[in-house]
């Protein structure tokens, strides 16, 4: 659909009272929204519909299970009983088709469910791109809990794995099959890893790391086809140089994309005229999250915006804490008479390369336009390092890279936001720091090293004993 389309909705929505909302999708977004309708509305009945699993639970720690870290039950942030106590009926099933017309869910198993109110909230796949070979036995990417399931027996007593796809899900497949010893080589099409997102110091820093926990990291290196045997297993991969590579299994962690497949279905014969929802790569939504259709929403990782919510953003959203914003942002507008656009504030992510914690806020691309300037700083170990990016003519913080070193997320919220003199923020550097009590401190190493680029004098802010007590709010 092209972006200049406007959504529209047909018809007035209906009353607030009594309604019933029903959720497709247990992940971070639905069941966000459905506990903060619950918090402002006692009357409406939500139910929530997910074929994954029966509850909730932490998607980011998936991997822990499988390298024996957590088990299942550890990953649910709310116990079983929490549910049926704030009246959130949940639902095991795969919704096969949706008739909007009629206002109504079929299931695989052809039951039927009636709605008021719809979120869509269905989360992403991993992606596949054709392939020869991907859909051998053995081949495999991970997102949900039934990849994790597959993963277990796929993995289960094989001497080599090949890993596609430099990015995050990536490297977490990379350190849960290391976690059994299991060899991997890692595809990586880039120049350097992640080199899409990350600027070439911080990539290059996550090269030597990975190389060092023994992974065969094979950059600019793409996938050609995957070869089974005559059981219809994997047995290896050949790259487009034409190198054979033997394995038994392989990890496709090419990005993901949004789950909607069963949208694109043609509508139901049983309804000649029947509304077809507006998708594009995701599910088109406003700023409300708003679908072209009356009482029916989109929210996380599925929801595509018509425009992107700020001049840095993405028009899909596929992040954890996003993903509860529009949980928030959509229960408000629910169960308000004054609904609000979505205000995505200052953007932030967090992951983990082994291990190295990685956070960046605002705006720090690879590579940047003539009107920024960026100061980076490394640790003489490269295990430790941090980028600032500011205006060159205004001097204001724009963002900021953070690996192995733990940043508070108030700190550089309100910095970026209200548009902070970087000095001031390289000056209070120590206030800004989440490190643990008797980590070594950097913040006065990184000033000394702009000090010594610009000629400065800068000396780092003092922090009162009472400042420390209370967190080193600014």
């Amino acid at each position: 659909m092209p972006r200049s389309h406007t959504l529209t909705t047909i018809g007035p929505s209906m009353s607030k009272a009594n309604r019933n909302i029903v959720i497709i999708g247990n992940g971070i977004s639905g069941v966000t929204c459905a506990r903060h309708i619950r918090k402002k509305d006692d009357s409406a009945q939500i139910t929530i519909i997910s074929g994954e699993t029966d509850h909730f639970f932490s998607r980011t720690a998936l991997m822990y299970i499988y390298m024996g870290h957590m088990k299942y039950e550890h990953t649910k942030p709310y116990e079983d009983w929490f549910w049926e106590k704030n009246r959130i009926n949940l639902k095991r099933a795969w919704v096969e088709k949706i008739d909007f017309e009629e206002k109504a869910l079929i299931f695989s198993n052809k039951e039927s469910m009636t709605f008021d109110v719809l979120v869509l909230a269905t989360g992403s796949k991993p992606n596949k791109f054709g392939w020869p070979g991907q859909d051998l036995k053995g081949v495999q990417g991970m997102y949900s809990y039934q990849d994790l399931e597959l993963m277990e027996s796929n993995s289960k007593d094989i001497s080599k794995a090949v890993i596609v796809g430099g990015g995050l899900i990536g490297i977490e497949m990379a350190e849960m099959l290391n976690s059994r010893k299991i060899p991997v080589t890692f595809l990586v099409r880039e120049k350097n890893f992640w080199d899409n997102i990350l600027p070439l110091e911080e990539s290059k820093m996550i090269n030597r790391h990975i190389l060092e926990h023994h992974i065969d990291l094979r950059l600019e290196t793409e996938l050609g086809e995957i070869i089974g045997d005559e059981s219809g297993k994997v047995k290896a991969i050949k790259t487009k140089a034409g190198e054979k590579i033997d394995c038994q299994f392989v990890g496709l962690t090419v990005g993901v994309s949004p789950n909607i497949e069963f949208l694109r279905t043609k509508p139901l014969e049983s309804s000649e005229n029947n509304k077809t929802i507006q998708t594009n790569r995701g599910i088109i939504v406003d700023m409300f999250f708003k679908t072209n259709i009356p009482d029916v929403y989109a929210i996380g990782d599925c929801a595509e915006f018509q425009e992107a919510p700020a001049t840095d953003r993405k028009n899909i959203e596929q992040v954890w804490y996003t993903g509860r914003m529009h949980g928030e942002t959509l229960a408000f507008n629910l169960t308000s008479d004054k609904p609000v656009p979505y205000q995505p504030g200052v953007w932030f992510n967090s992951a983990k390369f082994f291990d190295i914690e990685y956070q960046t806020y605002g705006f720090v691309p690879p590579v940047w336009p003539e009107e920024y300037e960026s100061l980076y700083w490394e640790d003489a170990g490269g295990k430790i390092a941090i980028r600032f990016l500011y205006g060159k003519s205004d001097m204001k913080i724009k963002g900021v890279n953070a690996f192995g070193w733990r940043l508070r997320h108030d700190y550089f919220d309100k910095a970026i936001s209200e548009g902070w003199m970087f000095e001031k923020v390289l000056t209070h550097l120590n206030k800004a720091s989440f490190n643990p009590e008797f980590f070594k401190s950097h913040h006065k190493a990184v000033l000394d090293h702009y000090n010594k680029q610009k000629g400065n004098s800068l000396k780092v802010h003092k922090i009162s004993f009472f400042q420390k007590l209370i967190g080193s709010r600014t």
